[in-house]
C-alpha cells in the first residue's frame, strides 16, 4: 500500500453536478482529500456553461473516472427511494449516483453487510461493533469482583459475624446527622460568597451573550451560515471507503438512510440532515415535492409544511408542534350555483354570486381551472429581462401572494362582513 493512498481519508469519492459547477470544494482539495474521484457521464453533460465546462475539462476531467452503474443496483436504489418517498423528486442522474455510491461501496466491503436493505430497518452497520462491546463486557465481568476478593481478603476476615458487624456500623453511619452538620468557622462562610458572586456574573454575562453575533464569534456564524446551519458536520476520523458528494436534499437523504457516507462542501462527514417535507394534516402522508398544493393519497388541500431530520443511522424523524389544533376559518360556506351559457359562446352567463366572487373556484387538482391557472402562473415567470416594455415587480407594485401558487378556494375571510352585504 502506497504512503500517499494512506493519507488521504477517502479511497473514493462520488460527484455530482453541483459542487463541479459551483467549484465548492476546489479541485485541489478533492485531489487532496480522495484517492479516486468517479462520476457519470451524464452528470458532465449537465455542465452546459461555457466557462464551467472548460473549468472542469482542463482542471478535473483528466484525473476523474467515468463509470455507470450495473442495472441491478440501479434497480435496487429505486427501490429504496421509492419507500422512502423521494422517487418522486430524483432524476435519472440522480439515482444513477446513489447506486454508483452503492456499488462501490458494495466492492470495498466485499458485500452489503453494512448497508441497509430497507428503510425500516435498524442500526446494521454498527452490527460487529456492538457485539464486540458485548463480548468484552462479558469478559471483563468476572475480573472485577476476583480482583475485589483478592485485596479485600488479606485485611478482613472471612467469617459471616465480621461482615454482619461491618453492615451493622455502616448503617450507624448512614443513620448519624451528626458529622453531616459540622459547625463551619466564620472565616469560611466569609469567603464562600466572594467566590460565588464573581462566578455567578460570568456565567450570566455568558449565557445573556449566547445567540449575538459579537466581532469575536461574526466568523463562526458565517462558517455556519455556509453549511446552511441545518447539517452537522464532523471531521473524518476513520478512513472512508466510498463517499457521495452532493448537494440535493433528497440524495442526501436516501444516501444516509442507506447506510452510505456522505460528505459536505467542506469535506467533512455529515451526520445528521434536516430538511423540510409536506405532510398532509387529513391522511399523514409525506410528499417531498414542495410544489404539491393537494395530497397525492387523498387529494384534500390539507398539505403542512413539516421540518424533518435524519441522522447517520438513518432513522428518519418528523418534528411535530406538540399543541397544534387546525384552523377550520373558512371551511363551511354556500358554493353560488354555475350558471349555463349560450352554445355560440358569446354569452356565458353571470353567476359565482355577488360580484362574481364564486366564479372558477378551485377545489381539486384535476379541475381544468387549476390546470389553466399553472399554465398562467408558468407563463408570467418566463419573462424576456431584454425587453423593453419590461418592469421589475418592484417598480409597478405586482406582489405574488401566497408565494406564487395558485389560490385553493375561497380564502380564509369568506364568512367576512364584506361577503354577507
Amino acid at each position: 500500500m502506497s504512503s500517499d493512498h494512506t493519507k488521504k481519508p477517502i479511497h473514493s469519492l462520488i460527484v455530482d453536478t453541483g459542487p463541479l459547477i459551483k467549484n465548492d470544494p476546489s479541485v485541489s482539495t478533492l485531489l487532496a482529500k480522495a484517492h479516486t474521484i468517479y462520476t457519470i457521464p451524464a452528470v458532465l453533460a449537465e455542465i452546459r456553461d461555457p466557462d464551467t465546462r472548460s473549468r472542469v475539462d482542463t482542471t478535473l476531467v483528466p484525473f476523474i473516472h467515468l463509470r455507470t452503474p450495473r442495472s441491478d443496483s440501479i434497480k435496487f436504489v429505486t427501490d429504496f427511494a421509492r419507500k422512502t418517498g423521494d422517487l418522486e423528486v430524483l432524476s435519472k442522474p440522480d439515482l444513477n449516483l446513489v447506486a454508483l455510491a452503492y456499488e462501490i461501496q458494495c466492492e470495498r466491503d466485499g458485500g452489503d453487510w453494512r448497508l441497509k436493505k430497507d428503510p425500516s430497518d435498524k442500526k446494521q452497520r454498527r452490527m460487529s461493533a456492538s457485539t464486540g462491546d458485548k463480548t468484552n463486557s462479558t469478559s471483563e465481568r468476572p475480573k472485577t469482583p476476583t480482583n475485589k476478593k483478592t485485596s479485600a481478603s488479606p485485611s478482613t476476615p472471612k467469617s459471616n459475624k465480621s461482615t454482619q458487624d461491618l453492615e451493622e456500623q455502616f448503617v450507624d453511619l448512614n443513620m448519624q446527622p451528626h458529622p453531616m452538620q459540622s459547625p463551619m468557622s466564620p472565616g469560611m462562610l466569609e469567603n464562600i460568597p466572594e467566590v460565588s458572586e464573581p462566578e455567578s456574573e460570568s456565567e450570566t454575562e455568558d449565557s445573556g451573550s449566547e445567540g449575538w453575533i459579537t466581532p469575536s464569534n461574526v466568523h463562526k456564524h458565517m462558517e455556519s451560515d455556509k453549511k446552511n446551519g441545518s447539517r452537522p458536520d464532523e471531521e473524518i476520523k476513520e478512513p472512508l471507503e466510498a463517499a457521495l458528494l452532493t448537494s440535493d436534499y433528497a440524495m442526501q437523504n436516501v444516501t444516509l438512510r442507506m447506510g452510505l457516507s456522505l460528505l459536505s462542501p467542506s469535506m467533512s462527514r455529515i451526520t445528521e440532515l434536516k430538511m423540510w417535507v409536506l405532510r398532509c394534516h387529513g391522511c399523514f402522508s409525506i410528499t417531498r415535492n414542495m410544489s404539491k398544493q393537494f395530497c397525492p393519497r387523498c387529494g384534500q388541500a390539507t398539505l403542512i409544511r413539516t421540518s424533518c431530520s435524519t441522522d447517520e443511522d438513518g432513522q428518519f424523524r418528523i418534528h411535530l408542534k406538540k399543541n397544534f389544533q387546525w384552523n377550520n376559518r373558512g371551511n363551511v360556506y354556500s358554493v353560488p350555483k354555475p350558471v349555463h351559457g349560450t352554445a355560440n359562446g358569446k354569452d356565458r352567463g353571470q353567476g359565482g354570486g355577488k360580484n362574481g366572487w364564486g366564479q372558477g373556484l378551485i377545489f381539486a387538482e384535476d379541475q381544468k381551472e387549476y390546470q389553466r391557472a399553472q399554465d398562467e402562473k408558468r407563463r408570467e415567470r418566463k419573462k424576456d429581462l431584454m425587453d423593453d416594455d419590461y418592469l421589475p415587480s418592484i417598480m409597478s407594485g405586482d406582489r405574488s401572494s401566497g408565494g406564487g401558487k395558485v389560490k385553493i378556494g375561497v380564502g380564509k375571510g369568506i364568512n367576512g362582513k364584506k361577503h354577507r352585504r
